[in-house]
């Protein structure tokens, strides 16, 4: 998941991933006393809210501004939940307008955000050029729009659309979009230090842009070497409030590339409904010898295996890292990583596509992540380690 796609309040909605197996028996844990899943409270005062949306939605089904709203409540509890049912229910407000050819601005630039977070680039993007061909002056369209070029690898369509925010979107979230293509696209340190300025510049802004921010810098020192500048960036975001699953997720790779896994069983233990932060849950299990790994690993799998029965491959980067490192499986890991090669290009999917092909020999793997080095220009030391181990093993 891109930055673009972490947080920036209200004005970022976008959400920043299965082949390969054959359909599986449901997972049925050994323990009785396992906890499968933690249902929300109706208590909770997030349900209440979504509760009351629901019920004035129900009563007034075609009006589109309930509609809008119960929508981006739900898209954004999906971001900080990491789960993706939110997505659904989203769409499903939007059910009078979803199948237009030409909604109303709002529900194109909402429908887009859905489309993506499900790896509709193509049809994400149709719907945001109709937005920006209407109104020019939306910013949470060309800032969606920056998301998708950017997560698909158009960074020079996507360093365009943020461009397109000068003047329309504050100073802070436009040096954000910037530097978040910037810093993989040949300009790491002039992104860093550009975006530490502005936000120097700027503090205090919104809860949301102050996450994605610090998010952004504590990746971009670390893709650069700099893990105590890192560290501090990623404590300023944790420090900020309920952090969401992107957050937990980036932080637990953080300290996983640094031995530092009985942290990550501390941080995740009680986050393992996102698969993504229980695949690193059961990572950080597995480098601390536990013996709760194995259970954990068995969940994953079966998650996964739900997943192609869903035809759902959304996950394949995230699948691709389970065959690699928990399965010890290159030969799998390096088809889901080249498949999900296709689909979106981010740091992460260079990172485990790169990881896969020294695993597995695989000379197509080799060849994609050498090509990406080269037109990208993008300054990251571990992949940067793997194409030298690449280039020793050729």
């Amino acid at each position: 998941m891109s930055h673009l796609r972490a947080c920036a309040g209200a004005l970022v909605l976008s959400l920043a991933g299965v082949g390969g197996m054959a359909a599986a028996a449901p997972y049925i844990p050994a323990d009785p006393n396992q906890v499968v899943e933690r249902l929300p409270s109706r208590a909770d005062p997030v349900q209440r809210e979504l509760r009351r949306l629901r019920d004035e939605l129900a009563a007034k089904p075609n009006d589109l501004r309930l509609a809008g709203a119960l929508a981006q409540r739900y898209i954004e509890q999906a971001r900080i939940e990491g789960d993706p049912r939110y997505l659904g229910y989203a769409q499903a407000a939007l059910a009078p307008w979803w199948t237009q050819a030409t909604p109303p601005d709002p529900v194109l630039v909402l429908r887009a955000t859905l489309r993506q977070s499900t790896h509709q680039f193509p049809a994400a993007l149709a719907d945001l050029d109709q937005a920006v061909k209407r109104d020019s002056g939306n910013v949470q369209a060309w800032l969606t729009r920056a998301t998708v070029q950017m997560v698909t690898g158009n960074l020079a369509a996507a360093r365009a659309s943020c461009m397109r925010l000068y003047s329309r979107a504050p100073a802070l979230v436009v040096q954000t979009c910037l530097s978040s293509v910037g810093s993989i696209n040949g300009q790491a340190a002039a992104s860093y230090r550009q975006l530490v300025d502005a936000q120097a510049a700027h503090p205090l802004a919104d809860r949301g842009v102050d996450v994605w921010v610090a998010t952004l810098l504590a990746e971009m020192a670390a893709r650069s070497g700099n893990d105590g500048a890192a560290e501090t960036h990623f404590r300023t975001a944790l420090g900020l409030g309920e952090p969401d699953s992107y957050l937990l997720g980036a932080y637990a790779d953080f300290l996983l590339d640094h031995g530092r896994a009985p942290e990550v069983v501390q941080l995740l233990k009680d986050k393992t409904r996102v698969d993504a932060l229980l695949l690193r849950y059961a990572l950080a299990l597995q480098a601390t010898g536990s013996p709760e790994a194995r259970p954990q690993i068995d969940a994953l799998r079966a998650r996964f295996d739900a997943a192609v029965l869903r035809r759902d491959t959304v996950h394949q980067r995230e699948q691709a890292r389970f065959e690699l490192d928990l399965r010890r499986d290159p030969a799998a890991a390096v088809r889901l990583a080249k498949a999900n090669w296709q689909v979106q290009k981010e740091p992460a999917d260079l990172r485990i596509l790169a990881d896969c092909a020294v695993a597995s020999g695989d000379a197509e793997a080799a060849r994609l992540v050498r090509d990406w080095l080269r037109s990208s220009r993008i300054e990251d030391r571990q992949v940067a380690a793997a194409a030298a181990r690449l280039k020793a093993a050729a």
